[in-house]
């Protein structure tokens, strides 16, 4: 500033000499005509000395006006913006507080018209706020309940686990739920749910509970529970009922089927006769064969588990083909089994398989009174391995178009002249679609009313390269030696029946009437090759008498039981095994299966 104040003065003074000579010279030369007054460099001096301090002062205050004047600028300036600074914070400052009272109007309105109650505490546990849903919970005001005791209304042992749901809390993230009964403030008794949580440490601690009203809930858990074990006790009711059904039904068919066999091989029997005995026995097997198909449908509604392995689906199908051979014959109607190329040995089921196939064979024969029959067995390549598909087609009286999907819904026949005509329960393609369902398959129709019909089925199953052969139908084992039987039965006829049965062969049969019998015979010391054991029977059931035989029975000592029984259910015979039983025979009594039983467990214990 000096410096500036420096230069600026000489530069002044020097313009004030420059002008101070030249008035000088103006007045003294041209003006007065005196020459000789005219000094330059005398004015020039004494301008120097005079003018020069007072230029320097004026300079030096207008420097210090300007500066001043500067100072004056970037102070107003900072103050300006020191006002616009404030001004702004002013303006955020109010927006925020208008968010606020907003979001408290709104937290007020969740608050009033939220279902659920909300109540806050400190950390030493006394309640901070409770919002107004809690009058419509507990029936206390949010001021009563402020100032209420903490467990007010809980029962001591809920309001104990309470406590200690809260204890357990770790940190805000976690949360505990608890149920637990509330008395109201008028008394009625109600079911509250509550969940705590943790309010955290910096927003000032505490715990939150929010509760709700669940009694409604709790009486539709209890009512579920209850329609639960309804069922479960119609379900027991419904298997007790169909346990003693199927006995009762199969005590008496056993002696029908049996003895209306044993009487088909009658060559005394007139022509007349014989048709009627060839009658009473395809009616007593047509009603077994309703009673297999109402067992068969109760197991698969209990659930169905399946039995892989290996099998070779051309053997399926001729073996199928056999069996039904006999019943197509006698109407007239060749049975035919065509193979696509390339089959290949797949793994499943093999059993339910063929008795799909079966199925749809049988009701081929049962609708086709013209024509013939046709097995079609192909595969194609599938992402398990091969579908497998399987055809039976037949020249029968068809099914009507819109019948096509209801044919394989139970108790569904096309319409009732064929239930009338034909009989039959509409079971059998129910429980072929439950199969091939399960098994994640695809099972329909094709047909044309008078022009017959195709049933098939497809199933993914995985390619296998080693098959066992499928073994020949068992044939009664010649006896080795003479066999000596123990026959447990309460019924006369069915003792009969097996005495006929087997009277043909070197057996001795010996009968008792209950299981004390069987027992007594043990404790005489008796010595059989076999025993044929009823299970119902009265004074003491076939269960008992096994255990009783096999405890009187010495070391080294073990004779074979076989249960014949109408008990055919799963767990029936999986309780005859258990009992102590070695095989199971169901009734009625196949001749086959009864010889092959006998000559197979006589050979054993010989043995």
């Amino acid at each position: 500033m000096f410096r500036a104040s420096i230069l600026r003065t000489l530069a002044t003074i020097a313009v004030v000499a420059v002008l101070a000579v030249g008035t000088d010279y103006v007045v003294n030369v041209v003006l007065l005509a005196r020459p000789y007054i005219f000094t330059p460099w005398m004015t020039m001096t004494i301008v120097a000395i005079a003018g020069g301090p007072l230029v320097y002062f004026l300079h030096s205050q207008r420097l210090s006006l300007k500066a001043a004047k500067r100072d004056l600028s970037e102070s107003l300036k900072v103050q300006r913006q020191s006002a616009e600074e404030a001004e702004r914070r002013r303006l955020e400052a109010e927006r925020a507080l208008a968010r606020l009272r907003e979001q408290e109007s709104l937290y007020g309105i969740l608050a009033n018209n939220l279902t659920d109650a909300l109540s806050l505490w400190n950390r030493e546990g006394k309640r901070l706020y409770n919002s107004p849903a809690i009058e419509r919970l507990t029936g206390y005001t949010p001021e009563e309940f402020l100032v209420a005791p903490n467990l007010l209304g809980v029962d001591h042992e809920d309001g104990a686990k309470a406590v200690a749901a809260i204890r357990e809390l770790k940190g805000p993230t976690d949360t505990r739920t608890l149920e637990y009964r509330f008395r109201r403030k008028d008394g009625t008794r109600i079911w509250i749910e509550s969940t705590y949580s943790l309010v955290p440490a910096e927003d000032g601690g505490g715990f939150i509970a929010t509760s709700r009203d669940v009694t409604e809930r709790k009486r539709l858990a209890e009512d579920l529970a209850q329609a639960a074990h309804e069922a479960q006790s119609a379900a027991a009711a419904k298997a007790d009922f169909l346990a003693n059904m199927t006995h009762e039904l199969r005590t008496p068919l056993t002696a029908i089927i049996g003895f209306s066999g044993l009487l088909r091989q009658s060559s005394a029997l007139s022509e007349t006769d014989a048709r009627q005995v060839r009658l009473i026995h395809e009616a007593s097997n047509t009603l077994l064969g309703v009673i297999n198909d109402v067992l068969d449908f109760s197991r698969l509604e209990a659930g169905l588990e399946f039995d892989a392995e290996p099998f070779r689906p051309c053997d399926m199908a001729r073996s199928a083909a056999a069996l039904i051979e006999t019943q197509a014959q006698e109407k007239g109607l060749p049975v035919l089994v065509e193979f696509g190329p390339g089959l290949k040995p797949l793994v499943g089921d093999a059993a339910r398989l063929n008795q799909v196939l079966l199925n749809f064979l049988s009701n081929a024969v049962k609708f086709t009174s013209e024509g013939r029959i046709l097995i079609s067995v192909s595969q194609e390549t599938s992402a398990v391995g091969q579908r497998l598909r399987m055809e039976v087609r037949d020249t029968g009286i068809g099914v009507p178009g819109d019948m096509h999907e209801a044919v394989f819904e139970r108790f569904i026949q096309a319409d009732a002249g064929v239930s009338r005509r034909f009989g039959g329960t509409g079971l059998g393609l129910a429980i072929c679609k439950r199969i091939i369902d399960a098994m994640g398959g695809r099972i329909g129709v094709e047909s044309t009313p008078g022009k017959g019909s195709t049933f098939w089925f497809e199933v993914d199953l995985p390619i296998t390269e080693t098959v066992a052969d499928i073994p020949v139908a068992a044939q009664p084992a010649a006896l080795e030696r003479p066999a000596r039987v123990l026959l447990v039965e309460d019924n006369p006829a069915n003792r009969e029946l097996i005495g006929a049965l087997l009277a043909p062969f070197d057996v001795e049969v010996e009968t008792a009437v209950d299981g004390v019998g069987a027992v007594d015979a043990f404790k005489a010391g008796k010595a059989y090759d076999l025993v044929l054991m009823d299970v119902q029977m009265p004074v003491m059931d076939g269960l008992t008498a096994t255990r009783r035989i096999r405890a009187l029975e010495h070391a080294g000592r073990h004779t074979p039981i076989v249960a014949m029984t109408a008990n055919v259910l799963p767990e029936q015979v999986a309780n005859c095994l258990a009992a102590g039983m070695d095989d199971h025979l169901g009734k009625p009594i196949n001749p086959m299966r009864l010889l092959e039983t006998v000559a197979r467990w006589s050979q054993a214990e010989a043995a």
